[in-house]
C-alpha cells in the first residue's frame, strides 16, 4: 500500500489501552493506518523516517479552556497587578498611577484580595481617586471586580438593580446600597468586556492567531472551550469567527464548544440556544454540544458552594441549579443529544450534579446518554469521592493549581480541609474518568496554557525554580495530600485519551490508533523517564495534525 508517511525507530506512547507501546506508525490521508513494531512496515511503501529512538505521543487534548474570553482580555487588558500591605496602600498605588497617565476612559488594576489584609474598597473610595474617569479593579481569581460610580452609571446598576443569579452572580450590597463590588461572571463580565463588541473581524482574528499558534507550539491539537459567562453576544462573535476560520482552512485546531447558561430559570431557554449553536457552527474543527453552568464560584470569595460552613463567614454558598433542576435539565439534554459540563469547585456544587445525576439515572436507565463532567473540584466531601466512578460522571482537574500553601485557603475552610483538596489521584483510583485541564480566562504570555506545566504540578504539587511558571507562583513546599500526585503515564492519558472520551471524540482522536486522526508530537526526550522538577520546560520539536507538520 502506497502510504504518506512511515515512521520506525520510535519510542510510542500510543495511550491506547489495547496496545500502548509501539515503535513504528504509518499515515495514509491524515490518518493512521498501522501503529506496531517495525516488522509491520513490510506491506507500506511511502516515505519513511528514522527517529532514532525519539518519543511519541498523542495531540495534547486541553479539556477546559477559555478561548472566547481571552479575545476581549486582548482589548481589555487586565491592568498592572498590585501587591499591595493592604487598602489604603493599594489605593494610594492606583491614584498616582492615575495622575501619572491623565486622560484615560478608563483605569484597570488587578489585585488579590488577600493584598487587602481583611478590608474592602467600595465605590466611594474609588470615586475619591478617579472621579472623573471610570476605574476597574480586577480580583486575581477573576470572579469578581470592584469599580467606581462611574462604571456603575454607565451599565444603569443601580440599588434596585436585581442581582443576575441571586445568592451567586450579584451586585454586592451595604445597608441596602450597591458597593461597587460584582461578583461572578454574570455580574462582572458584560463590564469587563463591554466595549468588546466593537472589536473588528481583523482584532478577533488577530487574537486567535496567537491562541492558535500556541497550540501548534505546544501541540495542543484539540480543545474544551468552557464558555463565556454574561455576555453570550460576544461569545457568538468569536464563533462566527472561529467558523469563518475554519472554513478557510486557518483552524487546525479541534475547538469543542460550548454556550453558558448562567442559572435555573433560564434553562428552557437556553436549551434552545444550544440546540441553534449546535445547528450553527458545525465545521470540520468546530462543534457545539454542550451546555456550560456555573454551579458556584470561588473559595476567596465564599461563592465556593460548600457542605459545611466556612470557618470564618457563616455561610455555605450557592448553587446555580438545585439537584431537581439538574435531572430535570439531564432529561431534556438527553432528548436533543447534548451534553453537560459544569464548574464545580466545592464541595456541595459537585455533590447537587451528582445528586441530579443519579435521579436522572433512576427515571431513565440506561437511555441517559448525557456526558456530565465536573470541573476544577477544589472541595470534594469524602461521602462523595468515589460517586463519580460508580454514576460515570467525568472528573476534570485543572493540576497547575495543585501547589501553592495552605495557611491562607485554612483562613475560610479550616487547618482539616485546607489539606485535603484536589484528591485527584483517589478519584482515578476508583475507576472514575479522570481529565485534564487548563482553565484560563487570558492569553497573556500563555504561560499557564502550557501542558506540561499542568503535568509537572499534577506529579509533583510543588512549582519551583525549575518550573517554568511565574516568579509569584513559586511554593517548593508540597501541597497535601501528598499521596495524591500523579504518575506521568496518567498525565498523559488525561491529556489525552481521557479528554477524548470526555468531548465523546475518542473515535477520532485521543490516542495514536489505527483509523484515528493522525494527531502526533515528537519530542527529544523521553517524557516517560524525563524529570519530574522542570517537566514543565519541554516541548514537541514536531508537531503533525491530520498528519501534517504544522509547526
Amino acid at each position: 500500500m502506497k502510504v504518506d508517511k512511515i515512521i520506525k525507530n520510535a519510542k510510542i506512547f500510543t495511550s491506547d489501552k489495547d496496545k500502548p507501546e509501539a515503535s513504528a506508525l504509518v499515515v495514509k490521508d491524515g490518518k493512521f493506518v498501522y501503529v506496531g513494531d517495525e516488522a509491520g512496515l513490510s506491506e507500506y511503501e511511502g516515505e519513511v523516517t528514522d527517529l532514532g529512538g525519539r518519543f511519541i505521543m498523542p495531540g495534547i487534548i486541553d479539556s477546559h479552556v477559555h478561548v472566547t474570553i481571552p479575545v476581549g482580555f486582548e482589548y481589555a487588558d487586565t491592568g498592572e497587578r498590585l501587591e499591595p500591605n493592604g487598602k489604603q496602600e493599594a489605593l494610594d498605588i492606583m491614584e498616582r498611577r492615575i495622575k501619572e497617565n491623565p486622560g484615560q476612559k478608563r483605569y484597570r488594576f488587578l489585585l488579590e484580595k488577600k493584598y487587602l489584609n481583611g478590608e474592602d474598597i467600595v465605590k466611594e473610595d474609588l470615586d475619591a481617586i478617579c472621579p472623573d474617569a471610570e476605574l476597574q479593579i480586577q480580583e486575581g481569581e477573576g470572579h469578581s471586580i470592584w469599580v467606581n460610580s462611574k462604571i456603575l452609571e454607565r451599565h444603569g446598576i443601580t440599588d434596585d438593580t436585581p442581582d443576575p443569579i441571586p445568592g451567586l452572580a450579584i451586585y454586592v450590597r451595604k445597608n441596602g446600597h450597591v458597593t461597587g463590588n460584582c461578583i461572578e461572571g454574570a455580574a462582572e463580565i458584560p463590564i469587563i468586556l463591554d466595549s468588546s463588541m466593537e472589536l473588528t473581524d481583523e482584532q478577533v482574528d488577530a487574537a486567535l492567531k496567537r491562541w492558535i499558534d500556541f497550540c501548534v507550539e505546544y501541540g495542543v491539537s484539540c480543545v474544551f472551550d468552557a464558555g463565556l459567562p454574561g455576555d453570550a453576544k460576544f461569545h457568538e462573535k468569536v464563533y462566527k469567527r472561529l467558523k469563518a476560520l475554519d472554513e478557510q482552512g486557518k483552524l487546525p485546531v479541534y475547538v469543542d464548544g460550548s454556550l453558558v447558561i448562567n442559572a435555573e430559570r433560564d434553562a428552557k431557554e437556553g436549551l434552545e440556544e444550544v440546540k441553534r449553536f449546535n445547528r450553527e457552527y458545525n465545521t470540520e474543527h468546530l462543534k457545539v454540544h454542550t451546555m456550560k453552568i456555573f454551579m458556584d464560584g470561588t473559595q476567596k470569595i465564599h461563592t465556593a458552594a460548600m457542605v459545611t460552613p466556612y470557618v470564618d463567614v457563616d455561610t455555605v454558598g450557592t448553587t446555580a441549579f438545585s439537584a431537581e433542576g439538574i435531572c430535570e435539565l439531564l432529561k431534556n439534554l438527553n432528548e436533543a443529544n447534548l451534553d453537560l459540563h459544569l464548574h464545580t469547585v466545592g464541595e456541595r456544587a459537585s455533590r447537587t450534579v451528582l445528586d441530579g445525576y443519579e435521579m436522572a439515572k433512576k427515571e431513565l436507565g440506561d437511555s441517559l446518554k448525557v456526558r456530565v463532567t465536573c470541573a476544577h473540584l477544589e472541595i470534594e466531601d469524602d461521602a462523595d469521592l468515589d460517586r463519580f466512578a460508580k454514576l460515570g460522571v467525568i472528573a476534570n482537574f485543572t493540576p497547575h493549581w495543585h501547589a501553592g500553601e495552605t495557611a491562607f485557603s485554612a483562613t475560610w475552610l479550616g487547618e482539616e480541609r485546607s489539606k485535603k483538596q484536589f484528591r485527584c489521584k483517589t478519584v482515578w483510583d476508583s475507576g472514575a474518568l479522570v481529565a485534564w485541564s487548563s482553565d484560563n480566562i487570558t492569553f497573556m504570555d500563555f504561560m499557564t496554557w502550557n501542558p506540561y506545566l499542568g503535568m509537572e504540578v499534577g506529579m509533583t504539587r510543588k512549582i519551583t525554580e525549575k518550573t517554568r511558571n511565574y516568579e509569584f507562583a513559586r511554593c517548593a513546599t508540597v501541597f497535601p495530600p501528598e499521596d495524591e500526585r500523579m504518575n506521568i503515564e496518567e498525565m498523559l492519558l488525561g491529556f489525552t485519551i481521557n479528554g477524548a472520551k470526555q468531548l465523546g471524540v475518542e473515535d477520532k482522536k485521543g490516542s495514536i490508533t489505527a483509523g484515528k486522526d493522525a494527531d502526533y508530537l515528537v519530542f527529544d526526550q523521553d517524557l516517560l523517564t524525563a524529570e519530574k522538577d522542570g517537566f514543565s520546560n519541554n516541548k514537541p520539536t514536531d508537531v503533525y495534525f491530520a498528519g501534517k507538520k504544522v509547526n
